[in-house]
């Protein structure tokens, strides 16, 4: 290894939902290959237990075996992980930045919907940003039926941050993307920080579970790009460690859309069923 080599820690965290597809395995082989020579890890995302079977899960170590990847063991499991989710939740109520909210995605709806001098809603990062109708509640009040919302203003004011920046290794190396404290308020929000019946997030746990895993470079597809912003404010927030991006093209289908697993026709599975190689979908996502 030449002086000054990075020995990155990567991940590969898919739900176990439903198979893997090509989008998976770039992704997969990204995460890899911008590893080597440190340390490539798996990570089961389970916090949703309605959606998350046993059988997607073995799945995915097959697919991924076959691929000629390898990875530590024990895998991390969000599901075995919320008592961690808690106490980041817990972290982050005594500092008052939390707020329990009873709307249903119905709510918010109607409530972007109603008439504001022609205000048309912004989308963000998990869709249209939330109108703060239960901004006012405190965590007191906090029932079974509550998804938890960060409070953004509140918690930008604590960080005294007036403005996010982070670099990305693949999007414009070296030229930090920056995002004013105001906008961030107004085009990403106040978001879901614990979802009803599950104890937590994506944005929550990803912060959690890559801090616990010590990963230093994360590799994820560009379409979360606008969700690196959230992280980076949990992590000041949770005082862990902010790592380096590397947000990586997206898998496409023939029409241009990105590839979903309800997508079955590329599925991992089938093309090997199908008798074709590991070294053959390397070679058709570019490895």
């Amino acid at each position: 290894m030449a002086c000054g080599t990075k020995l990155n820690r990567t991940r590969f965290a898919p739900s176990p939902t439903g198979p893997l597809h090509l989008g998976h395995a770039f992704a997969a082989l990204t995460a890899a290959k911008l590893a080597d020579p440190g340390q490539f890890l798996l990570r089961i995302e389970d916090i949703d237990q309605t959606r998350s079977r046993p059988e997607y899960e073995a799945l995915i170590g097959e697919d991924l075996h076959w691929l000629g990847l390898d990875w530590p063991q024990p895998v991390m499991r969000q599901s075995e992980r919320l008592s961690a989710y808690q106490a980041a939740l817990d972290r982050l109520a005594a500092l008052g930045l939390i707020y329990p909210c009873q709307c249903r995605r119905a709510d918010i709806r109607a409530a972007l919907s109603a008439p504001q001098e022609g205000a048309t809603p912004v989308i963000g990062p998990d869709g249209p940003v939330y109108p703060g109708t239960c901004r006012h509640r405190s965590m007191t009040d906090a029932g079974p039926e509550d998804a938890i919302r960060l409070n953004a203003a509140r918690a930008l004011d604590y960080l005294e941050l007036h403005e996010i920046a982070f670099e990305d290794e693949n999007i414009a190396p070296g030229l930090p993307h920056r995002l004013a404290a105001q906008d961030f308020i107004a085009g990403v929000g106040d978001v879901v920080l614990a979802r009803r019946g599950m104890g937590t997030s994506y944005h929550l746990s990803v912060v959690v579970d890559d801090a616990a895993q010590g990963i230093t470079l994360v590799t994820r597809g560009k379409d979360l790009i606008d969700s690196t912003w959230i992280h980076i404010i949990l992590q000041k927030l949770l005082e862990t460690p902010t790592p380096r991006y590397h947000h990586h093209r997206l898998i496409r289908d023939q029409h241009g859309k990105r590839l979903a697993k309800r997508d079955d026709a590329r599925a991992l599975k089938l093309f090997r069923d199908e008798g074709v190689s590991a070294c053959e979908i390397r070679h058709m996502l570019g490895f």
